[in-house]
């Protein structure tokens, strides 16, 4: 596991947690299929820009954020998608685009989707060959979040 931060949080917070080494994945699905785990089972986080500041949103793997329900429940007025180039050396820690879902490791705002809700989640731990795979209350203690209503659909 790459990110530093995330190691060091979950010791030194006694978070249970598993890491797993997999094949080069780059995708949430790819990632959903390598760990052999549905899609409702992977904690995305999808990095945006409220106002002027950056703030993660997580969402199941096979969801997509909403933005006028992010705009909604970050209390911002205008949001958008942050472009990886504007966010990476937030995660200097990180491969690009293998940022965990704990933003406030980051300092960033993090609202978790209600619909997260499988027993296990599995997450990118750093880097595109490793995961992290916790129970659902453990991840939520340890992302200091809040639940809201963020992911398209129903």
């Amino acid at each position: 596991m790459s990110a530093e931060k995330l190691r060091e949080y979950l010791l030194t917070h006694g978070v249970p947690y598993e890491v797993h080494e997999h094949p080069l994945a780059y995708t949430t699905s790819r990632v959903a299929e390598v760990e052999h785990v549905s899609g409702k089972e992977i904690a995305k986080p999808v990095i945006l820009m409220a106002d002027d500041h950056f703030v993660m949103a997580v969402v199941p793997g096979h969801k997509h954020v909403d933005l006028s329900k992010a705009k909604e429940a970050f209390e911002c007025e205008n949001l958008r998608l942050a472009e990886e180039a504007e966010f990476a050396d937030a995660f200097a820690d990180c491969e690009r685009g293998a940022e965990p879902p704990l933003g406030h490791l980051y300092g960033m705002k993090t609202i978790i989707d209600l619909r997260l809700d499988s027993p296990r989640v599995t997450f990118r731990g750093g880097s595109h060959t490793q995961t992290i795979t916790m129970g659902l209350e453990d991840y939520r203690m340890a992302a200091n979040a809040v639940i809201g209503d963020l992911a398209a659909g129903h």
